[in-house]
């Protein structure tokens, strides 16, 4: 399988939990400390860092540490690429991977 999928599936992933979808929302405005996106959710310290965790190690966020907090932001090149990525795969084309598929006479036949 292409690594690009492989890239992208692990990003999906990673939006697929609504609390790291909202999260991702969040840090679209620009960079939060954590302490203000634990505000947000009724969740436990832990809960936040495994959420953290898993969005910083798809590469769609970044953190840096400032005394005893950490702060986040979005990884622009990787949102952008991720938007491009979603563009690409949902839109018709000449090179579309779809044209390289071809059906079996039997499979069409139930369609007719």
């Amino acid at each position: 399988m292409d690594e690009k999928y492989k890239e992208y599936a692990r990003l999906f992933k990673a939006l697929s939990d609504p609390s790291r979808l909202m999260i991702a929302d969040m840090l679209s405005c620009g960079e939060l400390c954590a302490c203000v996106i634990l505000e947000k959710f009724h969740i436990t310290q832990p809960t936040l860092s495994h959420h953290m965790k898993t969005l910083c190690e798809s590469g769609l966020v970044s953190g840096r540490k400032e005394g005893r907090w950490t702060y986040y932001s979005l990884n622009d090149e990787t949102a952008q690429n991720l938007r491009a990525f979603l563009e690409e795969a949902t839109a018709t084309k000449e090179n579309c991977i779809c044209r390289e598929i071809t059906c079996r006479e039997d499979c069409c036949d139930e369609r007719k």
